[in-house]
């Protein structure tokens, strides 16, 4: 069934003259014999798809729950983190561009089996483990029994995606999931086909899919890069579809753009555009709006929504304050907090901690 890099995929069937298409996400890559998709790593092996990447990783870290971001899902709890190679996206702005667009398997040095990575996150006393860095998607096979290993031990799984995906293969990967982040990398068609390469559509779908036919907790981020996707117009189109579609407890984060991979001449997105963001979607109706990628208390902690007085105060990824009853409320007007938590908040803090899985 499997080596580390021969791997049959799921998700595939065989077109009538003879090529071979993905059936994954809506690229619905056509394949020869030899030839990979779009992500690189699903590639057609003979008579059957094979993934490259199973059982192969980009590196191991643990990390705060609140980087992924994941604000409302046992905050303060640690998250072994990992990633493979490859993105069925093609993002010009990527941030993690040397990882998701590698082509060099060879940079895939940690081998780790679900298990093994299963048991090192119980073993440091992770909370969860977040598929992340590059997209889960290209490698839902690998997530997939890897998700199985950590529920088989009481560990608990992230995923953070894009959410370009296809109707059957999204059942399947989400129902392995606990939580998961969601980039919505913008409003408009346009924006998501000029930088990306895809389309906005299926995002959309993904994220209705969670809120109404899943029990997975979700928040949403999008990257605001200036002059591209940070208009009021745009932000309050948003924010008024996130609030109609999926309702005003779905978390939305707004983070800072820095100049990278094919847009490192476009500036760095200023504060004051997260700020001005984060009010308009507070005005849209939403509860939980926050700021990342810059120091911004009151863009970091979590308010009640009826009474707003901060429940949560953080420092970057840091709990100063955790002001929540045993169920989960407010323990000043009684009002629930949407999402997933503990009596206590955890204690990782901002570190930051590579770890080897063997």
């Amino acid at each position: 069934m499997m080596t580390d890099s021969n791997y049959a995929a799921r998700y595939w069937h065989t077109l009538p003259d003879g090529r071979m298409q993905c059936d994954l996400c809506p690229r619905d890559c056509k394949l020869h014999e030899g030839q990979r998709g779009a992500c690189f790593v699903r590639m057609r092996q003979g008579e059957q798809m094979i993934l490259t990447t199973y059982g192969r990783s980009s590196g191991f870290c643990i990390d705060p729950i609140e980087k992924k971001p994941l604000n409302q899902f046992y905050p303060g709890s640690s998250v072994l983190s990992f990633g493979t190679a490859g993105c069925n996206l093609a993002c010009k702005f990527c941030q993690n561009w040397d990882i998701s667009k590698s082509r060099d398997m060879d940079r895939l040095m940690d081998q780790a089996s679900p298990q093994s990575i299963a048991a090192q996150a119980a073993r440091y006393g992770c909370k969860s483990v977040a598929f992340t860095y590059n997209d889960p998607v290209i490698f839902a096979e690998y997530a997939m029994d890897t998700a199985d290993a950590c529920h088989a031990l009481g560990v608990k799984t992230v995923a953070v995606t894009a959410g370009y995906i296809h109707a059957q293969p999204r059942r399947e990967f989400f129902a392995k999931m606990d939580a998961a982040n969601v980039d919505l990398k913008a409003f408009t068609d346009d924006f998501y086909f000029q930088l990306t390469g895809s389309h906005l559509q299926p995002v959309l779908d993904t994220l209705i899919y969670l809120k109404h036919e899943t029990q997975v907790w979700f928040e949403i981020t999008t990257l605001l890069i200036p002059g591209r996707n940070d208009s009021d117009e745009e932000l309050g189109a948003l924010a008024g579809w996130v609030a109609k579609e999926l309702g005003p407890d779905v978390p939305l984060h707004f983070s800072a753009f820095h100049p990278d991979h094919k847009m490192r001449d476009v500036p760095a997105t200023p504060p004051t555009t997260l700020v001005r963001a984060r009010g308009i979607a507070l005005q849209a109706g939403l509860h939980y709006v926050y700021t990342g990628n810059v120091h911004n208390t009151e863009g970091d902690t979590t308010f009640c929504p009826v009474c707003h007085v901060p429940l949560i105060v953080r420092d970057w990824y840091e709990i100063k304050s955790y002001r929540l009853t045993a169920d989960g409320g407010c323990p000043a007007c009684g009002a629930s907090l949407a999402g997933r938590f503990d009596a206590a908040a955890g204690h990782f803090g901002r570190q930051r901690i590579p770890v080897a899985i063997g």
